[in-house]
């Protein structure tokens, strides 16, 4: 079963979150990523790291590269470091939080 036109299951506990995308009337639209979340220090946010790999073409080699999103954790979707998260893009949320955490799996 899938809710707010995604394809992740929704997830068990209940929340009164506003900006929950399964629970409130936070839309998401647009990029799903899937990446590690790195630190889970503050309450309502999550940073996650992803790793891609990109050409040097000078070279003719590929380096690994990091890039950082912090994203919104409602309250009905547990999250600790090293999990493994989907994120979906929503309206920005604050300053530097324009993604939402749509599901969560254990270790890497």
């Amino acid at each position: 079963m899938s809710a707010a036109g995604l394809e992740v299951a929704m997830p068990r506990k209940k929340c009164q979150d506003e900006r929950c995308p399964f629970h409130g009337s936070l839309k998401v639209r647009g990029r799903l990523l899937t990446g590690k979340a790195v630190s889970t220090a503050g309450k309502t946010f999550v940073v996650v790291e992803m790793e891609y790999l990109h050409m040097v073409p000078k070279y003719n080699r590929g380096e690994r590269r990091r890039s950082r999103v912090s994203s919104h954790v409602p309250p009905c979707i547990e999250v600790k470091d090293g999990d493994t998260v989907t994120l979906g893009e929503c309206r920005p949320l604050s300053k530097t939080i324009s993604f939402v955490v749509v599901a969560s799996r254990r270790g890497t």
